[in-house]
């Protein structure tokens, strides 16, 4: 039997989210966070992709996603591993980094995914616990201040984030193509979309597609248009929607297939998520 388990957490303030949590069997499908994102893992060794390389995370090191940065996750032994991560909002580091001396302009880039800091995990811990463990939204708020200039001074690149399109597209045609039909999917995230419907948008063949949008996005079309639908789900839960008006909306075939989706990009249920936003 799976010892699976997880411990979800949201600021009542928009761009804050944690999550605890131990997997053995659960396995993160290839999704990407609209935050940073900043894990420690606790135990165990935790297994994923991510811009292009395989990594393993042990018990000590620091997770470190970019927003929009594609990733996948799981177990790397049959014992599982636990670990804590910290969704930040791109506008909440921007507030904390504001008068930052000695930094460029714009928004941090993290070049590596897994950090070994022992400093930086302590940092992280200490500000997970206040989250997770009700502290005052004064302590809450002096760690996460105190904890991101640390992480950018220690793990970041001196220059800012792109946001957008963030991998090899080749030449700027493709970049223009794979652009196109992101900006379909996202503005027409209910339809049910075929190849060839993504082809006649951009003017280009299937296969030119498909490999544009997978070199600028880290992942197939099918999966960024289930990803958007996700993240407008995840926006009608914390106003409280009911879950299976959120699937409805959001073009999901019913209540189960949202569940389905929303366990394997995030690792909780919908439920879950819904009553931590609430």
């Amino acid at each position: 039997m799976s010892g699976d388990w997880s411990r979800y957490w949201c600021s009542p303030r928009p761009g804050l989210e944690a999550m605890h949590a131990h997997f053995e069997r659960h396995t993160y499908h290839r999704h990407s966070h609209e935050t940073y994102s900043f894990g420690i893992t606790d135990d165990g060794r935790q297994a994923f992709t991510c811009r292009g390389a395989g990594h393993t995370s042990t018990a000590g090191m620091v997770l470190a996603f970019n927003p929009d940065d594609p990733h996948d996750g799981r177990a790397a032994d049959e014992l599982g591993f636990t670990y804590r991560i910290v969704h930040i909002g791109p506008e909440l580091v921007s507030g904390a980094l504001a008068g930052f001396a000695g930094r460029a302009a714009g928004l941090p880039l993290f070049a590596e995914p897994v950090v070994h800091d022992p400093v930086l995990a302590g940092g992280l811990g200490r500000l997970h616990a206040a989250l997770l463990g009700g502290a005052p939204a004064l302590v809450a708020d002096e760690l996460l201040d105190a904890v991101i200039p640390d992480l950018v001074r220690r793990a970041a690149l001196s220059g800012p984030a792109a946001r957008g399109p963030r991998f090899r597209a080749g030449s700027r045609g493709a970049a223009d193509v794979a652009g196109q039909v992101a900006e379909l999917l996202e503005d027409d995230y209910r339809t049910d979309h075929t190849a060839d419907s993504l082809a006649a948008v951009s003017g280009s063949s299937r296969f030119t597609v498909y490999r544009a949008f997978r070199a600028a996005y880290g992942m197939a079309p099918s999966d960024y248009q289930r990803q958007v639908r996700l993240r407008v789900a995840r926006g009608l839960l914390s106003r409280g929607t009911p879950i299976a008006d959120a699937a409805a909306e959001t073009g999901f075939a019913d209540q189960s297939h949202l569940n389905r989706w929303f366990v394997r990009w995030y690792g909780i249920t919908p439920g879950v998520y819904r009553r931590a936003a609430r």
